[in-house]
């Protein structure tokens, strides 16, 4: 399983260890997103940045769209129907570092239609930040298709 991760918010006033984690998570702006395996070395990044993204696992299916609609190759152009139904499954296993070399890491995406509802409570809690547990009404399946 992978999870997806999106930034929610910016880094205006975060702490230089959270802006660190965003460099290497390579999420460099609010919605642009970047797909990890589930591995504890990649969870305590998420819970150190939590209160500035929002995460949770995925279907290949979205993997596929997300490859199909906003995945670019190395050079900028855009992925091939094709080429990215051929590399979600693997991309849906190991993350976006199994493929590395064929997609550039980063996924830049719109802001979800309907917007966020709240960038500063936690999805427990009835906001936008933290973890969201597949099959809940709104997990990262459903806010992925709608930042497409």
């Amino acid at each position: 399983m992978v999870w997806l991760v999106v930034r929610v918010r910016g880094g205006i006033h975060a702490h230089r260890d959270i802006l660190a984690t965003f460099r290497e998570l390579r999420l460099h702006r609010p919605n642009h997103a970047t797909i990890l395996p589930e591995e504890e070395s990649y969870r305590g990044m998420l819970t150190r940045v939590q209160g500035y993204v929002t995460w949770g696992p995925v279907s290949v299916e979205t993997v596929e769209l997300l490859l199909k609609g906003r995945g670019k190759q190395p050079d900028g152009e855009p992925l091939a129907d094709g080429e990215a139904k051929k590399l979600a499954p693997q991309a849906a296993k190991e993350g976006l570092r199994g493929v590395k070399g064929s997609v550039v890491p980063v996924f830049r995406l719109k802001a979800p239609t309907g917007g966020w509802r709240s960038t500063k409570k936690p999805f427990t809690m009835g906001g936008a930040l933290g973890f969201r547990a597949a099959g809940t009404k709104d997990d990262m399946n459903a806010v992925a298709r709608r930042m497409i």
